[in-house]
């Protein structure tokens, strides 16, 4: 049976089922005070009648807390709230989206959930958000090994083509090897830009690989232990000494970039990173199908409203 074929995709009682089992492991909560053990299933509820639906609709999983007297579904302080979308429908472009390796398209989300670009296009971008992680613990430690390089994609707005990367969008990625991957949107790839993520995100004991770029050197002397390979030499590989972890994340992420979704406002690279960030870090080759995925962005849907005006503000 196909994974699209299952109930929480087509219908919406099913779908409201799906999350709150997901979000509510252990019952209904209120999200606005905390409540749980006064919470009233309201069945039967309509929406107020329209042109569109003069007999308004169902509201599916509406509660009622019995403690500050508010009416809530699983939806309040999630990517989903305020969404005109049907939910089974958000589920659906959440596997999608997690089961893509190079990532799927607005414009093939619009034609897929027969909803408009506009609302795809914001829908993506909520679900972006949801992958971000926000993890503060150091990568590494002692005996581990951490890649670190930057990539270059697209054009700054409003800068003039020249020679070298000064007109691009820059990246910087940190991967330890069999772990996982984290990236940042960066203004420029020098070390004012760098020392301050890899001085957050890497700890000290370990081993740092890096590429022959002159802002590492002095990076490199605060690590335990630090090798690079001179690609300007054509050197790659020299025993275990290689960024070439970070370069399979680069192909697959400029393969998406540019064959997907073909352009990047410097404002949203940011989620994209964090998207491509998701799905290397919940892998197959981590035990991780596109099941178990979609249910670890859906896990992490809440906290994270994205209104329409945030989501178009730079990072």
């Amino acid at each position: 049976m196909s994974v699209l074929s299952k109930a929480h995709f087509h219908d919406e009682e099913a779908a409201f089922k799906k999350v709150e089992g997901l979000l509510w492991p252990e019952g209904p909560v209120c999200p606005f005070c905390g409540g749980k053990d006064r919470i009233y299933v309201l069945e039967g509820v309509r929406s107020k009648p329209s042109k569109k639906n003069p007999e308004g609709v169902v509201r599916h999983g509406l509660k009622k807390c019995g403690h500050c007297r508010k009416q809530f579904t699983v939806r309040v302080n999630t990517i989903f709230e305020s969404s005109h979308i049907p939910l089974h429908k958000w589920l659906q472009a959440i596997h999608l989206l997690c089961a893509s390796k190079k990532g799927i398209s607005s414009h093939q989300l619009h034609r897929v959930l027969e909803i408009t670009y506009e609302a795809a296009w914001f829908m993506s971008h909520r679900i972006r958000e949801a992958m971000r992680s926000g993890s503060l613990a150091p990568m590494g430690g002692p005996g581990s090994i951490v890649e670190a390089d930057e990539t270059f994609l697209g054009k700054k707005e409003g800068a003039e083509k020249k020679r070298g990367y000064g007109h691009k969008m820059a990246a910087l990625s940190l991967v330890e090897r069999g772990g996982e991957v984290r990236s940042f949107a960066i203004e420029k790839a020098d070390t004012a830009n760098i020392k301050p993520i890899i001085d957050a995100n890497l700890s000290k004991e370990g081993m740092l690989m890096t590429d022959e770029a002159t802002l590492y050197r002095k990076i490199g002397k605060e690590f335990k232990h630090h090798f690079t390979v001179e690609h300007g030499k054509e050197e790659y590989v020299r025993g275990s000494v290689h960024v070439n972890t970070l370069e399979g994340y680069f192909s697959i992420f400029k393969r998406g970039m540019k064959g997907t979704y073909q352009h990047c406002a410097e404002k949203h690279l940011h989620r994209y990173l964090a998207e491509f960030d998701f799905r290397y870090n919940n892998r197959v080759a981590n035990g991780i199908g596109d099941e178990e995925r979609a249910q670890k962005a859906l896990q992490g849907v809440k906290g994270k409203r994205l209104k329409y005006e945030r989501a178009n503000a730079p990072a």
